[in-house]
């Protein structure tokens, strides 16, 4: 039996306590925390303030609830996919991306048509609101049952002319062979941050509680490295990694005064 003798609301005592046996390692990482009645047994307090408690260490992503098991103390282990940054470019003038056979489509793609917001028309170099072909996909690793999300946006003006304006649900790939063909020399640039899910996408990714996604943002640019397509890629930070190939840019020559 432990004795609860802090400051502040008795279930934030209980937590603290719970939280110290987690950190110390008592409550291993995967392992189940222990029954509503031993944490009632163990800091001699009610049922309500022993739930409270719980709620609070899930809120602090240090427990998550399997549904139908019980609460279990967040594992720390490696995550479950590496995901691989790059492009890489065929002989026969095909585009690949060495990570695109990890990932299954859980449904068909949905295409439909959009505006750019604040966010995506700076990407693009546009303002808001202009007129954009634009494709959703759900995706999930076999291996590890890691979800994703891939959002396609292409402004009209990029899509008019070619197979795009068509086939907006072309993949990424394909759509980088395209642009090509069209006379387009092509380069990528990337952001990532981290941020808290929106409910849609916690839905969607099947997220634990408090656990963040990683948001990418993959422009392709193309002739006067104008922005071509906007690229956006949703996963959770508690499964997958990421992993980028970085080569050395050559330095701009000085100009030398006359």
């Amino acid at each position: 039996m432990t004795e609860i003798q802090r400051p502040g609301a008795l279930y934030q005592q209980v937590a603290a306590a719970i939280r110290e046996a987690i950190l110390s390692g008592e409550f291993e990482p995967g392992a189940p925390l222990p029954s509503e009645a031993q944490l009632i047994e163990r800091y001699q307090v009610s049922r309500p303030t022993v739930r409270n408690a719980v709620a609070a260490l899930r809120a602090e992503g240090l427990i998550e609830v399997h549904h139908g098991k019980g609460s279990f103390v967040r594992s720390d282990g490696q995550p479950a996919v590496t995901i691989e940054r790059r492009v890489s470019h065929t002989r026969d003038g095909k585009f690949v991306m060495p990570s695109g056979s990890v990932w299954n489509e859980v449904e068909e793609p949905t295409p439909y048509r959009s505006r750019t917001t604040k966010g995506t028309g700076q990407l693009l170099s546009l303002g808001e609101e202009e007129a954009l072909f634009t494709c959703d996909r759900l995706l999930t690793d076999a291996a590890s049952g890691t979800r994703a999300m891939h959002r396609t946006l292409i402004p009209f003006e990029v899509a008019r002319g070619t197979t795009l304006a068509e086939a907006p649900n072309t993949p990424p790939a394909s759509a980088y062979e395209i642009l090509t063909q069209a006379g387009h020399k092509l380069w990528w640039s990337e952001t990532v941050r981290a941020r808290m899910p929106l409910p849609d996408e916690r839905a969607a990714l099947q997220l634990p509680d408090a656990t963040p996604v990683l948001h990418l943002s993959r422009v392709t640019h193309g002739t006067d490295d104008h922005p071509l397509i906007l690229e956006e890629l949703r996963v959770g930070a508690d499964r997958a990694e990421l992993a980028y190939r970085i080569t050395a840019d050559k330095e701009p020559a000085r100009r030398t005064r006359a």
